[in-house]
């Protein structure tokens, strides 16, 4: 190597080591951690479930009010004013889904009832076999999921057995549902059932990797280990949907949560279950739009 090479090498390197040094003097370790924090979670969503706000709308006026409070996916609850149904025909499920593509709101699928605790091996079969209409009919409305649940701990029956049996019932309609592009989201619900480390023994046995678990910001969250315990339990089963209530009601977390959700970078619909009855329902939408985009900032 010539001696004029070997300058440009050194010159090189120097000027290399003088870019670092200056990028390092303005963006502290500190500031680079923030930095990062920031870009975590920012595909979060807010969306709406029709539990209580929202349930007595009709499908054109849920549009709209998600619309005007910038909620842009929506879990339809059965058996409300909306009005989507399993008994609709092929031409109204259609309308659904078109009426949906006509606007920013996205059909996420249906909130069901259906769950699998049952003794009766009958009321077990119906459940699982109601269960696949359901999926039916997210798909043919352009949802894109189907909420269920588990229930109870029926008397006379372990825990460990009923456990099981909900796993495996999971298992059969996940694999149902992949078939038809939809994902089961099993609700963090029912006495005892809702416990995560209930829920954690659910999801041993439900690996089918289309059965995922619906984070339902229930006070039995915080028991135990405690919130951030209790979520570890099952993050990495986490589907495309999770619920929370009124983040300016009660005394649940839900700066913690948020700054959970933001670690794990998910990137799913945060839905709003609700359980107040505001005045104005539209106005409340956009008020918790507004504490969630300041939680996640933060």
């Amino acid at each position: 190597m010539s001696k004029s090479q070997s300058k440009q090498m050194n010159r090189r390197a120097f000027n290399q080591a003088l870019a670092l040094t200056a990028s390092g003097a303005m963006l502290s370790p500190h500031s680079l951690l923030n930095s990062s924090m920031m870009k975590k979670g920012k595909n979060m969503k807010l969306g709406l479930v029709t539990y209580l706000w929202g349930k007595d709308w009709d499908l054109e006026t849920l549009i709209t009010n998600c619309e005007k409070s910038k909620l842009y996916g929506v879990e339809l609850r059965i058996e409300h004013a909306h009005n989507v149904h399993l008994g609709m025909s092929a031409q109204a499920r259609q309308e659904v889904k078109m009426r949906f593509a006509d606007t920013k709101v996205q059909c996420l699928g249906m909130g069901t009832n259906q769950d699998y605790h049952h003794t009766d091996a009958q009321k077990l079969r119906d459940s699982i076999e109601q269960t696949k209409e359901y999926i039916k009919l997210s798909h043919d409305i352009g949802g894109t999921g189907v909420k269920v649940k588990p229930n109870a701990f029926p008397k006379g029956v372990s825990k460990q057995k009923t456990l099981e049996q909900i796993g495996r019932s999971l298992n059969e309609v996940a694999k149902y549902a992949a078939d038809y592009g939809q994902q089961i989201r099993v609700e963090v619900h029912g006495r005892g059932t809702q416990e995560l480390p209930h829920m954690k023994t659910i999801f041993d046995v439900a690996d089918h990797p289309n059965a995922t678990v619906c984070w339902n910001s229930n006070d039995e969250d915080l028991i135990g280990g405690g919130l951030e315990y209790n979520f570890n339990l099952v993050k990495d089963r986490f589907g495309d949907t999770v619920h929370i209530r009124e983040m300016n009601e009660g005394d649940y977390p839900y700066p913690q949560l948020m700054k959970l959700f933001k670690e794990m970078d998910y990137n799913g619909w945060i839905l709003l279950e609700c359980r107040t009855k505001p005045a104005d329902t539209v106005e409340a939408m956009k008020e918790q739009r507004k504490i969630f985009k300041k939680l996640i900032k933060g």
